[in-house]
């Protein structure tokens, strides 16, 4: 039997997802690397992504590129967080490329790269307006200057992020401000970029339509893999699957109940005072999962019939009067997840990982 709250993936869509939006990409020769942060790095997921054609994998956390390794994974290996002073030692160790955006990070990594005679490879990220990573680009070349002067480490190219921070969307004007300055630092250091990596899986709307400058070469997909969503705007890329990652909990408790509780009202759980409309007498469900392990807003139950109510630690609670199927303790629901859901539900311990 399996065990609950458990979560179950369908490499095969992995599999599949990942090859639509690789032969999309090919067409205008942009590589693509396949970020496995939205699934906590999972090996197997990591393995379906290659798979489906995916050469470089990325992640935020070295914990877990060494994770991949150790699997024995051997694909090259990209850090998408700019790396902490503090890892930089297992950064050289383990990883082949890193975003950066402080010279004295790099300063350090050419140190250390040069102690362990490695090559580690550097992408420049410039800042584009969503205000997360990345120098201003009118820095860029004084500071790209000073990095082909240090030993050990090779300026690969440069890169952007959108619509992590501030929601700052993609647009060719945007990245063709990005490609003319790849063209002034090649001008200024004689020198070919041979990246230019244009965002996330945002970007992908840019390509389907047409619309992204030819020497983008490269876009680091995640959930448009792991989930076929294009989140930034709402919408399911096409040819792909939105249900690879589907979450299951068990029924605990089912019984009516007044939809508005009754006493003095104070702070919940999470220090919050919760607000609950009276709709009169309503059937419930508990169900063995909550906030530690789950985003709650980012469920969706499969079913119809099944609303949401609210979350504690360790309790969701499912209003379930509108659902016309029998329904008892013991029984389960399963539900479709977003990416911070996905976050969530893959780095939770008490969740288990089921393949189909």
């Amino acid at each position: 039997m399996k065990k609950n709250p458990r979560l179950e993936i369908d490499l095969d869509k992995i599999t599949h997802n990942t090859k639509c939006i690789v032969k999309m990409c090919r067409k205008k020769k942009i590589e693509i690397v396949g970020i496995t942060k939205g699934c906590s790095a999972d090996e197997k997921v990591a393995k379906a992504m290659i798979d489906g054609g995916i050469k470089t994998l990325g992640d935020s956390r070295i914990e877990n590129i060494k994770k991949l390794k150790e699997s024995g994974i051997d694909s090259e290996m990209m850090l998408i967080r700019i790396p902490m002073h503090s890892e930089l030692e297992e950064l050289v160790d383990y990883v082949d490329i890193s975003l950066n955006s402080e010279f004295s990070t790099i300063q350090k990594i050419s140190v250390l790269a040069q102690e362990k005679n490695k090559e580690h490879k550097i992408l420049l990220m410039i800042e584009m307006g969503d205000l997360r990573e990345g120098i201003m680009p009118e820095e860029a070349l004084n500071i790209i200057e000073k990095i082909n002067k240090l030993p050990h480490v090779t300026l690969l190219g440069i890169g952007t992020n959108f619509c992590c921070i501030s929601g700052i969307m993609p647009t060719i004007e945007k990245l063709e401000a990005l490609v003319l300055l790849a063209k002034e630092i090649e001008k200024k250091i004689k020198k070919k970029i041979k990246i230019i990596s244009g965002g996330n899986t945002s970007v992908l709307k840019l390509v389907e339509d047409d619309n992204i400058p030819e020497q983008v070469n490269q876009l680091r997909i995640g959930i448009g893999v792991l989930l076929g969503q294009d989140d930034a705007r709402l919408r399911n890329l096409c040819g792909t699957y939105q249900d690879a990652f589907i979450l299951t909990a068990e029924i605990v408790e089912i019984k009516i109940k007044p939809s508005f509780p009754f006493g003095i009202v104070g702070r919940d759980a999470f220090g919050q005072i919760p607000d609950f409309k009276d709709i009169g007498l309503r059937k419930r469900a508990i169900l063995a999962i909550g906030k530690q392990d789950i985003y709650l807003s980012g469920l969706t139950p499969i079913k119809k019939g099944i609303t949401i109510i609210a979350a504690s630690s360790d309790h969701l609670l499912v209003d379930v009067s509108e659902f016309n199927e029998n329904i008892e303790v013991g029984d389960e629901i399963q539900f479709q997840l977003d990416y911070p859901a996905l976050l969530a539900a893959t780095t939770s311990k008490y969740i288990h990982k089921y393949y189909n």
